[in-house]
């Protein structure tokens, strides 16, 4: 007696092919939509500018930094030059607040130093 052996054999319809074809088309343009609105939809521009805040608010903080270590100098005159960097720094920063304080701490320090 001869036995038969059944075999799987993947198949596709043909209709399958398009829908596969119209899933892939689907996800390009999507993917594409994506892209462009990223690059000119303002995704990108707003990533700069957060990345720039960024870089602006850690100069301001390497200032108060520095200028501590000037503090520790002792020394009156870079105190002054100090506190004058770290209100540009916030002025930079566009941080309106902090400048006005760093402000009148350059003008108190610079007094002392005889400026």
């Amino acid at each position: 007696m001869e036995e038969k052996h059944n075999s799987f054999k993947l198949t596709t319809n043909p209709g399958d092919i398009h829908n596969t074809s119209a899933v892939k088309g689907i996800l390009f343009l999507t993917l594409l939509g994506a892209v462009v609105w990223y690059f000119y939809g303002g995704g990108l521009q707003k990533d700069t500018n957060n990345t720039m805040q960024n870089i602006t608010d850690q100069v301001a903080v390497d200032s108060v930094n520095q200028y501590n270590i000037a503090v520790k100098s002792g020394d009156r005159i870079s105190i002054c030059v100090q506190a004058g960097l770290v209100s540009a720094a916030y002025l930079q920063a566009q941080d309106e607040p902090n400048y006005l304080q760093w402000k009148e701490i350059e003008k108190n320090d610079c007094k002392k130093a005889g400026l």
